[in-house]
């Protein structure tokens, strides 16, 4: 069952997974934005402020050529007013509504920030069309094309859009003013910004010498400073805030408060990426982009300490180092991740252009700043981002930044903390086996219920996908669906989730897992890779899945058990979801999939559970079935096999096998 975000019930279900000190803090947040309505803070006077954090000479000589030309086609764009965000395009960025969403064409409503029902879309509309542009990564883009080019309108046009924002988003009004991860990203963007325009004549007269925008930074950080996320909401958007909160002053210090923020926003920042991570190095969110945008997050605040020349403590460091090798190690020969959990295509700085690899730039990165190890996969693709943050970032081996520590000497396959092991064999076949903890924290906010689910790739083409979120807010049916049991490639009893749904973003019962069996060996030398693991969701039923890679038939093999049944028997649907790109010939209980890669036609066969009877669906509405979401707001159709029948009465309740068989050329 779905609770409204924003009901009564929610609110119950929300308080029964918060702890005490988490209530009280939450309590301490309600009387301070009482006396903020009736009370606003003022900015002190700021004098002879200066930014000095600014990039070495020669930075932009080491952008790739390409790369430049990406970027710069991007800010031509636009220059144009040409933009899209979250799959709706937009023309009319030359002067843009802040408030308005154009998808739904609603107008946010004007008042105290935290009175508008920024949950609600009838009220606001999509809330994620109307904040993102207020990220203002596109003026970071812009301003890079300024760097590059010397090109005067490109830092004309962010001028412009800044002195528009600060006049419609005046401090503490409005929907930009709600969320403190919109506003940690913002000043982050800020600090890029005025980095990136130095060498314009009027970046000075547009920040640290004009009031609007100095009264604008400090509120922004007195807000952060007072209201971070806590206890069960303390994910990726603390670390958001701290990472905004800590660039800002470091950056822009020019306030009396600005040491105490800083070191707060530290303190909070080396807390947090410790939490948020698992020892192996994934984000315990388990929900790849924001391991991603985690990591950008971590990677930008050091950059802000190196540059300004503040220590930070070497554990902050590591455990950048540890998500830049556990990245290395989950990527398929395309150096594409896991597809798991929520994705909201979120990015801690953003200064390429369209067609940039998120994950290569993030692997190039790390090699400036880490040093790849000799098993990484070679990172082929240039951006621009990669040269300014290594011109900042000392590399970590220098001048005791960071503790000697032991790298993986091989490719990691199972990763134990997070449940997660990927199976590879012959021809690029990657296989990754879900058998990790829900989520993170009470809530679990970003998880989806997949618990033993696999995602398949053939020389990186998605074949038994993941088929991704699509949507947060304002669509209740597929935001259920697309983080539903169903919606995965796993098992699902008597028509239910494995855990318990209490909103959007908020799950009351959680299902567990775990691994018995993980040998990641490569299979691809010949051997067999094997993977086992049970869930406890459907009690008093257990459903185990075994999953085996075998080289030499570049076979997979995926066996389902169902067992501890007392009472009557239990309908079974057995899901498989297919890649947008394959296409499915099913009969009886055979699926012949055939696709396209690089021109060259491939094929597999998919022998399904013949006790069970499966029919295809593909871009059904009602209710959803057959979906893929390549990114969040979209959506396309794809081919989903769903399997049906009952688990008998026996002990164990029923073994349904699955058999995965990539065709050779020639193979018949």
């Amino acid at each position: 069952m779905t609770v409204n975000s924003g009901s009564p019930a929610w609110y119950l279900r929300r308080l029964s997974r918060m702890g005490p000190r988490e209530v009280g803090g939450r309590v301490g947040d309600a009387v301070r934005r009482r006396r903020w309505r009736s009370e606003p803070p003022d900015c002190p006077s700021v004098t002879g402020a200066r930014f000095t954090a600014v990039l070495p000479a020669g930075t932009f000589a080491a952008i790739p050529p390409d790369a430049a030309k990406r970027l710069i086609a991007e800010a031509d764009r636009l220059m144009y007013g040409h933009a899209e965000f979250f799959g709706v395009v937009r023309d009319d960025l030359t002067d843009p509504d802040w408030w308005c969403d154009p998808k739904t064409g609603r107008r946010a409503p004007w008042g105290y920030a935290f009175d508008v029902p920024y949950r609600n879309e009838d009220a606001v509309g999509d809330i994620k069309q109307i904040w993102e542009p207020s990220r203002h990564q596109y003026l970071t883009q812009l301003a890079a094309a300024y760097a590059i080019t010397g090109d005067e309108r490109y830092a004309e046009r962010v001028a412009e859009h800044l002195r528009s924002w600060w006049t419609a988003n005046p401090p503490l009004r409005g929907v930009h003013w709600i969320s403190g991860i919109e506003l940690g990203i913002r000043l982050l963007s800020w600090v890029w910004i005025r980095r990136l325009l130095d060498g314009w004549p009027g970046a000075a007269g547009l920040f640290e010498r004009n009031p609007v925008a100095v009264n604008q930074i400090w509120h922004h950080q007195r807000w952060l400073a007072a209201f971070p996320s806590r206890g069960s909401s303390a994910n990726n958007h603390v670390i958001a805030e701290a990472a905004g909160q800590f660039a800002a002053s470091c950056a822009f210090g020019w306030f009396p408060s600005s040491a105490r923020w800083r070191t707060g926003a530290l303190r909070s920042l080396e807390r947090h990426l410790r939490s948020n991570t698992f020892p192996s190095g994934l984000n315990r969110e388990l929900a790849t982009e924001y391991h991603g945008l985690v990591l950008e997050l971590g990677l930008a605040a050091v950059a802000e300490a190196d540059a300004a020349d503040v220590p930070v403590p070497a554990t902050i460091r590591l455990v950048l180092l540890r998500m830049t090798d556990a990245l290395a190690a989950v990527v398929d020969n395309r150096l594409r991740p896991p597809r798991q959990g929520d994705a909201d295509d979120g990015h801690g700085l953003v200064v390429d252009g369209a067609g940039t690899d998120r994950w290569a730039s993030l692997l190039a990165t790390g090699d400036a700043v880490f040093g790849r190890l000799a098993w990484w996969p070679t990172v082929t693709g240039t951006d621009v981002r990669t040269p300014l943050l290594a011109a900042l970032i000392r590399p970590y081996a220098n001048k005791g930044t960071a503790p000697a520590v032991a790298r993986p000497a091989s490719r990691p396959g199972h990763f134990a903390d997070a449940g997660m092991t990927i199976l590879r064999g012959p021809a690029e076949i990657w296989c990754r086996c879900d058998g990790g903890p829900h989520g993170f924290l009470s809530i679990a906010a970003h998880a989806h219920a997949d618990a033993l689910s696999v995602e398949v790739r053939h020389d990186g083409v998605d074949v038994l996908a993941d088929p991704g979120t699509f949507c947060y807010h304002g669509q209740p049916e597929w935001r259920q669906y697309f983080r539903s049991t169903l919606g995965h490639n796993t098992l699902q009893l008597d028509g239910s989730d494995q855990s318990v749904s209490g909103g959007p973003f908020l799950w009351t019962r959680q299902a567990h897992s775990r691994v018995l069996v993980a040998d990641a060996s490569d299979a691809s030398d010949g051997g067999t890779a094997r993977w086992c693991a049970e869930h406890d969701g459907y009690q008093p039923s257990v459903h185990r899945r075994r999953v085996e890679l075998t080289a030499a038939s570049q076979e997979l093999r995926i066996v389902d058990e169902v067992s501890g049944q007392h009472g009557p028997r239990r309908a079974v649907r057995l899901a498989f979801h297919l890649g947008p790109a394959i296409a499915a010939d099913l009969a009886d209980n055979r699926a012949v999939l055939t696709w396209t890669r690089d021109g060259e036609d491939r094929s597999a066969v998919l022998d399904l559970p013949g006790q069970l009877s499966w029919r295809s669906h593909r871009g059904e509405t009602d209710p959803p079935l057959g979906w893929y979401s390549p990114g969040f707001g979209r959506k396309e159709p794809a081919t989903t096999l769903v399997g049906t029948g009952f688990a008998d009465g026996s002990a164990p309740l029923g073994e349904f096998t699955t058999v995965l068989r990539f065709r050779g050329p020639g193979d018949e």
